[in-house]
């Protein structure tokens, strides 16, 4: 297919589905579709209405001009999602709230009636709502918002807001650990946890119900659930966040009482799902870890009253992405990567495994009412994202495809596995993307190192598309190294305190397997990176004289850098050990400590606003790369934090990448992207 039909421009056009829910008579989807804003500067949501059944067409719900999300359904059929304030027109009689430009893009809840009409605001704290999450036999709705510390509500949080805006204060003072989290700072305001009562005509004020004093970091990545009669929620709580040890915690909706621990955080707590009849929570777990002793995870049962937790199907070494419990509440369908996939796993209550899925990866699940129908989201590699529908039980089933409100353009690659062995015998396995055309070739080489570590590659992606690269001649290797999910507890274990070695070795057995096959260019072979994935490419750099050219992205370059300024430094000391005590296990995998091996052209990419890997990381390479005449180039996006968010800044991204590859590896003159 000729390159025009799908290049960045058409690949960022492409719309996007955020999330899924169904509606408690089981008939209608709403799912939430992200497109360019009419500026270019920004994706937008609209929320879509999808028939269950497949017959009937998509239907836009909700399009306001800032953007919408949909939320949950209550049971009687009414639709929550959150907006900018301004998304929505308001009640009449209300003034619009002035607040500042921040303010001004936050989300507030509101509830689209189940027959149609007007929107009702619900509630608009503001920073606006985090979490939002309902229960399918109560109009209890439970919601996360951040107040100013010592605020009593909404109204005297909004007055200290105001005074600060009024002074020209910026500041914030912390006493916690962390204090960012990813792309944001945590604090000022603090997030606390409210219970809505939607049920009534006129709804009660929001029930704050964080206890006093909170535990910093609480609701920062938080799974919740909301049990089926909206009296209790469940979640991980942060109790000791300087560690990232989380207690399995509930909270009564009803208010006026602490939060009672039922499990200890010698584990971390994952996704978490009540039981239909409220007597269990389902819970994923993780094991600390430490330098000697890989985090190792499972799927536990907790008795809601008593806290007693009894392991559901020890056998199986899954990392639960996803936790549903079926309508009778004798089985669990879970997400966890499976060799390059992402299948749905039904766990019966006797600890049997079965594969509902035989390829894709599947998120988003909901079940219907009736319990008989499973729907998710799924994609591949090759394939972007679908609403599609399964049964609930029923081995490797091919999923019905619901319409799409996503329309999307052609996908010209296809998509091939590839099996290496290791040095030590390991067979490492890889996708390879290859353009759609078969006849083309030799293909040149882009080896794409996912972050993580403990990840894999198994489905569509926005940030890394191998599509790209593919539509314009090249092949694209996804290989799932040591340290990747979705292999066994093993294939993590082996590479536990030790990113460097074993993984690249990993890497560079299936370029070569890879390399062997006609259809591909040994000779042209370019790598390329992000965060962990950016950290492997810092390492090959310095390495392996196997690429022509190094592509890396919000990349770690010195490991103690690292530890010492991200927003999770501190996890690193449960792999590497306290780098004061353990200083020669930090520096033998650091890639700074090398840098006079620095030979390969590298493009250097980070966003300022990083807080995962500070900038700092990308600045130190850029010097150890200028002042040994390496040939580079460094793209940094002062607007974007560990992610390119804004469609301007992907394109920007997408066409440095490839001019880059295309100079070093094709042969190609350089091509400076216009803007830049």
């Amino acid at each position: 297919m000729p390159e025009r039909c799908f290049d960045v421009d058409a690949f960022l056009a492409m719309p996007r589905l955020a999330n899924l829910h169904v509606s408690p008579d089981g008939s209608r989807l709403a799912l939430t579709v992200q497109a360019v804003a009419t500026d270019g500067r920004s994706f937008v949501g609209a929320v879509w209405e999808v028939d269950a059944a497949g017959d009937a067409p998509p239907r836009l719900l909700l399009n306001p001009e800032r953007g919408a999300t949909a939320r949950g359904f209550l049971p009687d059929g009414s639709l929550l999602f959150s907006a900018p304030p301004a998304a929505v027109e308001p009640e009449a009689g209300v003034p619009p709230d002035p607040g500042a430009a921040a303010a001004a893009q936050a989300e507030v809840l509101h509830l689209l009636p189940a027959g149609g009409g007007k929107p009702v605001l619900v509630f608009a704290p503001g920073a606006g709502v985090g979490a939002v999450v309902t229960a399918r036999a109560s109009s209890t709705v439970v919601v996360t918002a951040a107040l100013h510390p010592g605020t009593s509500g909404l109204a005297e949080d909004e007055d200290r807001e105001r005074a600060r805006r009024d002074a020209g204060v910026s500041a914030r003072l912390v006493d916690h650990y962390p204090d960012r989290f990813w792309d944001h700072d945590i604090g000022p305001r603090q997030p606390r946890l409210f219970a809505l009562e939607l049920g009534a005509a006129t709804p009660p004020p929001a029930r704050d119900l964080t206890p006093i004093p909170p535990w910093a970091g609480w609701f920062e990545d938080v799974e919740f659930s909301l049990s089926d009669d909206g009296t209790r929620v469940a979640f991980g709580a942060n109790v000791d966040p300087a560690h990232f040890r989380a207690n399995l915690a509930v909270l009564d909706t009803g208010g006026g009482d602490a939060a009672r621990v039922l499990v200890g955080a010698d584990t971390q707590h994952g996704a978490v799902a009540w039981s239909p009849d409220g007597t269990t929570i389902a819970v994923a777990g993780a094991t600390l870890g430490a330098p000697a002793d890989p985090t190792r995870f499972s799927l536990n049962l907790v008795d809601a009253r008593s806290g007693a937790v009894t392991p559901l199907a020890p056998h199986w070494d899954g990392f639960a992405q996803e936790i549903r419990w079926t309508a009778d509440g004798n089985a669990l369908l879970v997400t966890a990567d499976e060799l390059g996939h992402t299948p749905v796993f039904r766990v019966e209550l006797d600890g049997t495994v079965s594969r509902l899925t035989a390829s894709g990866a599947y998120h988003h699940l909901a079940v219907s009412r009736d319990g008989a129908t499973l729907h998710a989201v799924r994609s591949d590699v090759t394939g972007p994202p679908a609403p599609v529908s399964l049964d609930v039980s029923g081995a490797d089933q091919r999923p019905r495809y619901l319409a799409n409100p996503a329309a999307t353009v052609p996908v010209p690659a296809r998509v091939e596995e590839v099996a290496a062995t290791a040095a030590d015998g390991t067979v490492i396995h890889s996708w390879l993307v290859l353009p759609e055309e078969s006849s083309d070739g030799p293909h040149p080489l882009a080896v794409f190192i996912h972050g993580g570590p403990i990840s894999s590659w198994a489905g569509w992606h926005w940030r890394w598309s191998p599509a790209l690269l593919a539509a314009r001649g090249w092949a694209v290797l996804l290989p799932n190294p040591r340290l990747s999910t979705g292999y066994g507890h093993a294939h993590i274990a082996a590479a536990w305190n030790d990113w460097a070695t074993l993984p690249a070795g990993d890497i560079l057995a299936a370029v070569d397997a890879t390399t062997e096959r006609p259809d591909i260019d040994g000779a042209r072979v370019a790598a390329m990176g992000g965060s962990y994935g950016g950290y492997m490419a810092n390492w090959l750099a310095v390495t392996s004289d196997r690429f022509r050219a190094i592509v890396t992205h919000a990349s770690v370059w010195d490991l103690e850098l690292e530890r010492d300024t991200s927003d999770a430094g501190l996890l690193m000391d449960r792999e590497f050990g306290d780098p004061r005590r353990n200083a020669r296990n930090w520096l033998r995998q650091s890639p700074h400590a090398r840098a006079d091996s620095l030979r390969t052209p590298m493009l250097v990419i980070h966003g300022a606003r990083d807080q995962r890997v500070s900038l700092g990381n990308a600045q130190s390479l850029w010097m150890a790369l200028q002042t040994r005449g390496v040939p580079s180039r460094y793209l940094v996006f002062p607007d974007e934090n560990h992610w390119i968010l804004k469609p301007q800044n992907a394109r920007l991204w997408y066409q440095t990448v490839l001019a880059f590859l295309a100079e070093h590896v094709l042969g190609t003159p350089w091509e400076r992207p216009a803007l830049l």
